[in-house]
């Protein structure tokens, strides 16, 4: 399995918009209900004021790399994408997980 792990914060300088970042949220939220091969998706919103963290969390696994790549070029995602980066800047990290092994 393909993690895909993605943070996101306002864009520095940037005024909070809470109307439109409410809107983006939800929409992030929502979009697994155009993609179908998402197996997992949680958004989460950082909830201590500290200035290293990030304001927003997204966890999202699916079969294998090829799967990410198609999300990645999914309409869905491209139109997402197009309107998150009027508003976040973003840091991801993809990663097989190791469904066999436990952490100590």
């Amino acid at each position: 399995m393909m993690k895909h792990i993605v943070m996101f914060r306002r864009l520095p300088g940037g005024e909070q918009n809470i109307e439109l970042e409410t809107h983006l949220i939800q929409w992030m939220r929502d979009l697994p209900k155009d993609i179908d091969f998402v197996r997992d998706w949680k958004v989460s919103a950082n909830e201590l004021d500290r200035p290293i963290c990030w304001d927003y969390l997204l966890e999202s696994s699916f079969d294998d790399a090829d799967a990410v790549q198609r999300y990645l070029s999914h309409p869905a995602h491209v139109a997402l994408i197009t309107e998150l980066k009027t508003y976040f800047e973003w840091v991801a990290i993809d990663y097989t997980q190791d469904t066999d092994r436990q952490a100590a």
